[in-house]
């Protein structure tokens, strides 16, 4: 769920709400820094900022925002003394911030609309003080929309940041792209990979030679279908260093056929599913063929988090949940295949049937 849109398509149709965001977290406590939720006039609840008693008292100052036209600062503190206890008990304490949103807003939503269906970035930002509230959307290429940014604001603030800025009297939010994911290979261990994965944030390209396997009716939460040859469909994928990609085919061959494409090109993340036999037989090949046994080490192969999984949905698990390590540590240094331990014996992360789960 994309929460600009929702605010977005609320303000189309005239209607109001109030926008709560996380500031500030010390200790433990529910909800990230950055967080936010979005209550309409109805009382609908878009987003979260961890749940429970946090939330409900949230929602009780977003409809008042919403009745008198203020902002404010809020702090709850975690300090309850026991599981009876009808105070939160985390131990921590949050800070927010929470505004009301209406029509004022329409146009500068509009364009934050704009930009996320270019696929581009920018950041909003939404100054404050006690008496004043401006909102702006900041673009890539350092043009304003909305209420005016003074230079020096726009000067230190990257659009291309990918965690919120949080100080006083200012909180920017990036506009994030959803992380385009080729799924190679249109089994039934892809299905689930590209349902989890539109889930979490990716956007699902799958690619298969079968029309009979990759088609909207499997694939219908997929971005796109494409049905072509492993060989050929290079020719006009786009690669830009953020893609991430997972190779699930029906056969080695095919395997280590799309290795070697996807590894002439920059990705955030190039996966391949077998077992550890099966993967240093691909790797053999590629490097008799010319490949940089460097170029192979950033390969993650296995695949997927090791979680002891057997069935198709989870192998789907496990790979999404490695995606979601990898897109959310950008500057942990990759594991390569090589320190990937599969256990004693060399087991893969998966059944040593998994080939015949995924194909039949």
């Amino acid at each position: 769920m994309d929460l600009n849109k929702v605010i977005s398509d609320h303000l189309a149709r005239g209607e109001k709400g109030a926008l709560a965001t996380i500031t500030e977290k010390v200790g433990a406590a529910p909800g990230d820094e950055g967080a936010r939720m979005f209550v309409t006039s109805e009382g609908r609840v878009y987003g979260t900022i961890g749940g429970g008693l946090l939330e409900a008292g949230v929602w009780r100052a977003a409809i008042d925002a919403i009745a008198t036209g203020r902002h404010r600062m809020l702090r709850f503190r975690m300090d309850g003394k026991g599981v009876g206890d009808e105070d939160m008990v985390c131990g921590g304490s949050v800070s927010l911030f929470i505004e009301p949103i209406d029509e004022r807003q329409g146009e500068l939503y509009d364009a934050i609309r704009n930009v996320i269906k270019r696929d581009a970035k920018g950041l909003i930002v939404t100054r404050y003080t006690d008496s004043t509230l401006s909102k702006s959307l900041l673009h890539s290429d350092g043009t304003v929309a909305g209420d005016p940014l003074d230079h020096t604001v726009v000067a230190r603030l990257s659009v291309h940041a990918e965690r919120p800025v949080l100080e006083d009297g200012l909180i920017a939010v990036p506009i994030l792209t959803r992380s385009r994911l080729y799924i190679f290979g249109a089994g039934h261990v892809s299905q689930y990979i590209s349902r989890i994965a539109d889930m979490t944030h990716f956007d699902v390209t799958v690619i298969d030679d079968r029309a009979d396997y990759c088609n909207e009716v499997r694939f219908p939460e997929a971005k796109e279908v494409i049905v072509e040859a492993f060989d050929t469909v290079f020719e006009h994928l786009p690669f830009y260093g953020s893609d991430y990609v997972v190779i699930v085919t029906r056969g080695h061959k095919h395997d280590a056929l799309v290795l070697g494409h996807v590894l002439k090109r920059p990705t955030r993340y190039l996966g391949m599913i077998g077992s550890t036999r099966k993967t240093k037989m691909i790797f053999s090949h590629l490097k008799a063929k010319g490949f940089d046994e460097r170029l192979l080490t950033q390969v993650y192969a296995p695949i997927g988090l090791d979680i002891g999984s057997e069935t198709p949905q989870e192998i789907a698990v496990s790979i999404v949940a490695e995606l979601i390590k990898v897109r959310r540590e950008p500057e942990a240094r990759r594991e390569p295949s090589a320190a990937r331990p599969d256990g004693p014996e060399g087991r893969s992360h998966h059944s040593p049937d998994h080939h015949k789960i995924l194909f039949g």
